[in-house]
């Protein structure tokens, strides 16, 4: 859109010592402190936050715009009040004005938006060249690299972290945890690129994917490509935004730079590279794929959706439901695959909002799981239809796991419904970092039963 409110409200030299030191990216707002979408004024060079934050870049036009009172309304005092109507995007650099109430894509006679552009990749730059030497500096120390064998060669793995594309730490916390679990990491890793097609589609990537019908994209590949990188060392930070894009045509819910549940994201991450493994990748057979892989078994029996893949079989565990009719005692056994556990954290420990804030026992990650294992008796909106009863009837029911998977999630809920509201539980949970014993929670006791914190 052609904005004629430029000439008035872009003022700022471009190379203003009035901007805030560091990356343009990570600027905080003025008001609230958040660094998250931070919009940077092109009249006074105040940074706020973006709308969907908390919205104070508008407030701060909004507040420009207050009528003046006991003077006289003159031409100077209208061209003030138009001023702080444009704002930029610290990090797309993008234009939008208030007034307008639409982005911009005009410049003023002496270009002076396309300078501030230009400024603010210089700062993001220079921050960025100097974050990556602080880094270069910190990995020469032997606690950030580290020295593996892997098949008698000795290779060096150093530290790579993933970009934020914009409120995208949900999907950067899921990938680092995924990259860390090594079975499940080096399955990916080997698995062989996307061939090219030939003729007219030469140079082009050949993908297949079930999860739209679409044959141009790839979860697997992205999500390979992206472990890959992490992997290799060769930089401080890699950018995930082929991934991201994937993410976006498959998965709708994620579209948009919104806050994410990063539970939602691992669940919906999970199936999908299931689902499209299944239909085997690269034109390779699933058995193959699995054959291939030695430490992956094509033969178990936690089979969700359908054939078993590298999914379930590292993640896939089954659940036994145990429901107990209370007026003849008929016993329904089911049982459930699952991915994830989702554990509730128990009533009494709710109001507890820190580690030590209160006395009295701890909220511990045992508690939480004998509270999902408890026998529980079932409310009168969930009665059971009794097969012998032939009717609804109380009932009680009970949780055992049958098969643990061999990489056990466990996902607190940190949510509480009532009746009207979601109120957020931020009770402090203590967790071990090795041996939690899950034997008392089995239906048998199984070959192992321990298990050691990969990542949280």
């Amino acid at each position: 859109m052609e904005c004629p409110h430029l000439g008035s409200s872009v003022s700022i030299a471009p190379d203003s010592a009035a901007f805030p030191g560091g990356s343009p990216s990570s600027w905080c707002c003025s008001v609230c402190r958040s660094n998250k979408s931070p919009w940077v004024c092109l009249t006074c060079s105040s940074v706020h936050c973006g709308r969907y934050v908390n919205g104070h870049a508008k407030k701060h036009y909004e507040d420009a715009q207050i009528p003046l009172t006991n003077h006289k309304k003159t031409e100077k005092s209208e061209r003030e009040r138009v001023q702080h109507t444009v704002c930029m995007d610290c990090s797309s650099y993008s234009t939008y004005c208030y007034q307008c109430d639409d982005f911009v894509v005009n410049d003023t006679k002496l270009g002076l938006v396309q300078k501030v552009r230009e400024h603010l990749q210089n700062l993001e730059n220079s921050a960025f060249t100097a974050e990556r030497q602080r880094k270069r500096k910190l990995l020469e120390d032997s606690s950030l690299t580290k020295l593996v064998k892997v098949n008698g060669s000795t290779n060096v793995l150093c530290a790579t972290g993933l970009r934020n594309l914009g409120n995208t730490c949900f999907m950067n916390a899921i990938l680092q945890s995924l990259s860390n679990i090594q079975q499940f990491c080096c399955y990916f890793k080997e698995l062989p690129a996307v061939e090219l097609r030939n003729g007219k589609t030469a140079g082009r990537r050949m993908y297949h994917t079930r999860s739209q019908g679409d044959s141009t994209i790839s979860l697997v590949e992205e999500f390979r490509k992206t472990l890959c990188a992490l992997w290799q060392g060769s930089q401080t930070a890699f950018s995930p935004e082929s991934l991201f894009y994937v993410v976006w045509k498959i998965m709708p819910n994620f579209r948009g730079y919104q806050q994410q549940d990063a539970h939602e994201f691992m669940r919906y991450l999970l199936d999908h590279l299931h689902l499209e493994l299944q239909g085997g990748y690269n034109g390779v057979n699933r058995s193959v794929l699995l054959q291939e892989n030695s430490g992956i078994s094509s033969s178990n029996k936690c089979c969700i959706n359908g054939a078993s893949t590298v999914v379930t079989s590292i993640f896939g565990g089954i659940l036994q439901n145990e429901v107990n009719c209370l007026i003849c005692g008929t016993e329904s056994k089911k049982f459930d695959p699952f991915l994830d556990l989702s554990l509730d954290i128990p009533s009494q420990f709710r109001n507890k909002r820190t580690k030590g804030q209160e006395n009295g026992q701890m909220c511990t990650l045992r508690d939480c799981l004998r509270s999902f294992t408890d026998l529980e008796e079932l409310d009168a909106t969930e009665l059971y239809m009794c097969h012998r009863c032939k009717k609804k009837q109380k009932s009680t029911k009970k949780f055992w796991i049958q098969k643990l998977p061999k990489v056990l999630c466990l996902h607190l809920k940190r949510f509480h419904w009532t009746a009207y509201l979601r109120n957020k539980i931020d009770t402090y949970v203590d967790f071990p970092l090795r041996n939690l014993d899950m034997k008392c929670y089995l239906l048998e006791c199984g070959l192992w039963t321990l298990y050691s914190l990969c990542s949280s």
